[in-house]
């Protein structure tokens, strides 16, 4: 069962019909990849709500004009291909408009923040 997989696309589906938010399934890798998202103005929040024992993550959208702010959202490492990249081969995302959300070693962050610190992992998605 692919995570983040099933995350990025309940977030493409949701911004596809102008949703006002979405409910995700709460993990680790999910909530940093949330984090991510809002540091970078992509969602207005998120909050972590307990909902019958299970954790879940609600993530309000952000819109534009009535256009979401997500226009493309797509997995690059998957489970049955996984990329690895060096910090010098961390490539900018529609010429620095979009963003790379990269797993390293010191945790998921943006592919400008990997290049930047010097460290490389596995590139998960980019979004723009």
């Amino acid at each position: 069962m692919d995570t983040i997989g099933n995350y990025l696309t309940l977030i493409r589906n949701a911004c596809n019909v102008k949703k006002k938010y979405v409910k995700v399934n709460y993990s680790k890798i999910n909530k940093n990849i949330t984090k991510v998202l809002y540091k970078n103005n992509y969602i207005k929040k998120y909050k972590i709500y307990k909902k019958n024992k299970k954790n879940k993550i609600k993530i309000y959208l952000k819109y534009l004009n009535n256009n979401s702010v997500i226009r493309k959202i797509k997995r690059i490492s998957k489970p049955s291909f996984r990329k690895y990249l060096k910090y010098k081969n961390i490539y900018k995302v529609l010429n620095g408009y979009g963003i790379s959300i990269i797993s390293t070693s010191s945790g998921v962050m943006t592919g400008k923040e990997a290049k930047f610190k010097k460290i490389g992992g596995e590139i998960l998605c980019i979004i723009y």
